[in-house]
């Protein structure tokens, strides 16, 4: 299934092109079925309607789990690093993972949680929240992971959208320096939330925590009721997995869906070629299960291949700016995965606390997220690898499932900053604004996705028509990334940015509506106006323009109130950079706001702002740069 050579890549792309279905079946027989499939694919980009695989059967954790039992059921699965470097990491082994995972799908089970059923996951980065997403996985039960940093609306939002069942959640979390109340958080969400039956709850801070009689359960408690005998669900390929929520250039999440079959083939594959990865090797993704990376190269991609897969619950740079290198020397990792935020912060320690670690046993380095910039893609080569491991710069989305245009570890010749080449069996284009496709090298353009993939999203749950809205309406026949893209003059794909209405922040999208309606939820703000800039460290901030005519007290005050505010509806996660307070903001003359000009202010470039002569008033522009150089 590995790639070992740039020639051999080439014959496997050229036949993944010509014959997507023979070779897409190819791969698929690496894995284990209970029944095969009828038809590999049958598709159309206009529906949209996506099916790979159909007619076969499966179960996801017999592919991650009871297919390495019998000659690598000792093998380590997950290695846990915590938050606390004086606590002891914890190691599970492929037989204890599958125990806990047959355990505490037994305890769904016993809750009423049936097949189909959505299941919540709200949870630390903890061993228990992998079992958790594997544990629905085994019954057919569909999860929803929620990242920790959300507020309770936002989680009651997601919970609403898509009727889950059940909660699965601990007493709290700790992140680096910050202890978070978890359960308080999940109490506040639940008031609004109808559909949920049961809460779970696992001990781990310790923080008091109200339990209701008849709803609430401890985790610890629940698993003695049960034993480790749960047979596999049957599911069919195109059966929901998972659903993930995104933001989306309007305010609402939207839960991209995954199906069993696809998304398990594309991400084993993906994990295994991509990083070369080899048998006994220890794999450290720095990214959170919250988001799609944790999904697909923290549980998933790895487990199917019967790799070591590491999970850290804290950051990079708590107690010291040297923590991550301690963690990959304590367990002697071989492939380290992380985002372009996480290497600019730590660069900005210089090098010493890289200096104090071992990191000989590291061999291949990757980064997600967001286009890496070059000076750390030099400084992650130098300083951490020692020119000697290849970077994987990946680009993809949580709506793609895995891995679409990356080098190949040890067979792509590098490009510093450079996603490089497409995998096989994705083929990419480019096209101008109307949709025209733009040929040959040296070009630029909107990145688009011309054939169906196995991991690609099949719907968003509950409203087809937005995925068709979002993904497959604004070019015919094509699915739209939201990305421009550069195809250089080797052939070459160099991601820009998104060309929508979302904001890529420490490569989490947040959408701008979704900024500016919780801005607008502050009692006296009358409209807002939010985009992106170039941030240092984040990649990109966020700017917030607030028209807030009668300040209800001095203006720094008002700006902590509002950035209070999105805590409180979105999570600390979407809170802006900077807010400046404007009289007005530009708009056409049918009312449509002009975030070209916006763009521009915010990244401090007052002169190239274009035609502004179609606004409205057009002395606000005006206006908005004399308050932005004053502030």
């Amino acid at each position: 299934m590995q790639i070992k050579s740039i020639a051999e890549y080439e014959e496997t792309y050229r036949l993944s092109v010509e014959q997507p279905e023979q070779f897409w079946a190819g791969i698929a027989d690496n894995f284990l079925w209970k029944k095969k499939w009828d038809n590999v694919l049958s598709w159309n980009f206009s529906e949209p309607k996506i099916k790979w695989f159909e007619g076969a059967k499966l179960n996801i954790t017999e592919n991650c789990l009871d297919r390495h039992l019998e000659k690598n059921g000792d093998k380590p699965a997950i290695i846990w690093e915590s938050n606390d470097r004086e606590k002891p990491s914890v190691t599970l082994t492929y037989r204890i993972l599958h125990e806990q995972v047959c355990r505490f799908a037994n305890v769904l089970k016993k809750n009423g949680v049936k097949k189909g059923d959505r299941i919540c996951i709200y949870m630390p980065m903890v061993p228990e929240l992998a079992v958790a997403v594997l544990a629905c996985a085994r019954i057919g039960a569909v999860h929803s992971v929620i990242f920790g940093g959300f507020s309770a609306k936002s989680i009651a939002d997601r919970i609403n959208d898509s009727a889950c069942k059940l909660v699965i959640t601990a007493d709290g979390s700790f992140r680096g320096a910050k202890q978070i109340q978890l359960k308080e958080v999940i109490d506040d969400a639940l008031i609004a939330c109808p559909t949920v039956e049961k809460v779970i709850v696992l001990t781990h801070t310790r923080t008091p925590v109200s339990m209701l009689k008849g709803r609430d359960l401890w985790f610890e408690d629940e698993i003695k009721l049960v034993d480790t005998h749960c047979p596999a669900e049957e599911m069919d390929a195109e059966d929901m997995l998972f659903i993930l929520y995104t933001s989306g250039s309007t305010g609402k999440p939207k839960g991209v869906v995954h199906t069993v079959g696809g998304y398990m083939v594309y991400a084993g594959y993906t994990f295994s070629n991509a990083f070369n990865y080899q048998p006994d090797e220890v794999f450290f993704c720095t990214a959170d299960i919250g988001w799609i990376t944790g999904h697909s190269y923290i549980v998933y991609g790895p487990l199917s291949q019967g790799a070591t897969t590491l999970m850290f619950e804290g950051v990079p740079t708590y107690p010291t700016p040297s923590r991550l290198w301690e963690v990959v020397d304590k367990h002697k990792v071989n492939i380290l995965y992380t985002a372009p935020t996480a290497i600019r912060s730590l660069m900005s320690f210089g090098k010493e606390p890289v200096e104090g670690a071992d990191l000989s046993s590291l061999r291949v380095l990757g980064s997600v997220g967001e286009p890496i910039n070059e000076e750390a893609w030099h400084w992650f080569d130098q300083e951490v690898g020692h020119g000697n491991c290849p970077i994987v710069d990946t680009w993809w989305q949580t709506e793609t499932g895995g891995l679409m245009i990356s080098p190949i570890a040890f067979v792509t010749p590098l490009k510093p900053a450079c996603a490089t080449l497409p995998l096989p069996g994705v083929q990419p284009v480019l096209v101008d604004e109307n949709g025209a496709v733009i040929e040959g090298n040296g070009v630029s353009g909107n990145l688009c996705i011309k054939f169906p993939w196995p991991g690609m999203l099949r719907t968003t749950y509950g409203d087809h028509e937005r995925c068709k809205q979002t993904y497959f309406s604004t070019y015919p026949d094509l699915y739209f990334t939201g990305d421009g893209c550069m195809r250089d003059e080797d052939g070459y794909y160099k991601i820009t940015g998104r060309v929508d209405d979302v904001i890529n922040v420490s490569g989490h999208r947040i959408g701008t509506a979704e900024v500016e309606n919780a801005i607008n939820m502050h009692a006296g703000v009358v409209e807002s106006a939010v985009v992106g800039f170039p941030h240092e460290v984040k990649g990109q901030g966020i700017y917030a323009f607030v028209i807030y005519p009668n300040l209800h007290t001095e203006a720094e005050l008002s700006k902590k109130d509002i950035l209070q505010t999105v805590t409180r509806v979105i999570g600390a996660i979407a809170k802006p950079d900077k807010i400046l307070f404007v009289p007005g903001l530009p708009k056409t003359r049918s009312g449509k706001i002009m975030r070209r000009i916006l763009r521009k202010i915010a990244e401090g470039d007052y002169t190239n702002l274009g035609d502004t002569s179609t606004l409205q008033d057009p002395a606000v522009v005006d206006e908005i740069i004399e308050k932005a150089k004053n502030q």
